[in-house]
């Protein structure tokens, strides 16, 4: 692993040791439409991730019925839960090199036939052709090699399948990013830049996420983590404000 693998990987070991709460599903940035038509309709039980859940609707735009899914990256296992429940795939699996975070998830997550196993994006554990469909919500900024790890989504994706990215960079690396979707050997589908419609769901959702930092962390984390978790007012909540950081989302297909 390089050194930015290396060290995202200690801070989510730390973090899924350290705050164990079952109901922190979900550490993504969220997605509010800026024009919404209906509401998505939600369990009671899921209301509460409503617009964590939401960026998962809007990146995974595909029918999944009867489908093997992948999700590397799984984090505390929301996401792959929610696809498992609502989407109706015929398996859902998730990975993480956090094995905290995956211990995390078999622990609290449910959903049918819905796993997880510990594993590095870049050297996925799984054979050639082994899915449908890949997805990967605000994981990749954290890895060493981009296009190390499409390359092994290219690998596991059966002919025809799907990949589903989100993820947020420095507005200066953007064109990069898009250069290594293009070059990953799929064929990109759709991309768009969603920064404003994530900056609506940080601010709609603040309240919310304020509360649980200061329930559940000490005093000294709240503005470390108010940064990580870009809470309004906070210097990486600024810089999508300003547009200094863009947040991206694409569907790719394999050939």
């Amino acid at each position: 692993m390089g050194l930015r693998q290396t060290s995202w990987h200690g801070f989510y070991e730390v973090l899924a040791r350290r705050v164990r709460r079952p109901e922190w599903a979900f550490m993504n940035y969220g997605f509010a439409p800026l024009d919404p038509a209906a509401p998505l309709a939600l369990e009671p039980g899921d209301e509460a991730d409503r617009f964590c859940i939401q960026l998962y609707e809007h990146v995974v735009a595909a029918d999944l019925t009867g489908l093997d899914v992948l999700e590397v990256g799984c984090g505390r296992g929301g996401g792959a839960s929610y696809l498992s429940r609502y989407r109706g795939p015929r398996s859902t699996t998730g990975v993480d090199l956090a094995a905290a975070a995956v211990a995390t998830c078999a622990r609290e997550r449910r959903g049918p036939e819905l796993r997880f196993t510990t594993g590095d994006a870049q050297a996925l554990p799984f054979p050639d052709d082994s899915f449908d469909v890949v997805v990967n919500v605000e994981s990749s900024h954290c890895y060493s090699s981009v296009p190390r790890f499409l390359a092994e989504v290219a690998r596991v994706l059966r002919p025809g399948g799907r990949f589903f990215w989100a993820d947020f960079r420095p507005a200066g690396e953007v064109e990069r990013t898009r250069a290594e979707l293009r070059a990953s050997g799929l064929a990109v589908d759709a991309e768009q830049d969603v920064t404003a419609e994530v900056v609506r769901a940080l601010d709609l959702d603040s309240d919310r996420k304020l509360a649980l930092v200061r329930a559940w962390l000490p005093r000294v984390a709240h503005p470390g983590f108010a940064r990580f978790a870009a809470l309004p007012g906070s210097s990486s909540h600024r810089a999508f404000q300003e547009r200094r950081t863009r947040y991206l989302s694409a569907a790719l297909t394999a050939p």
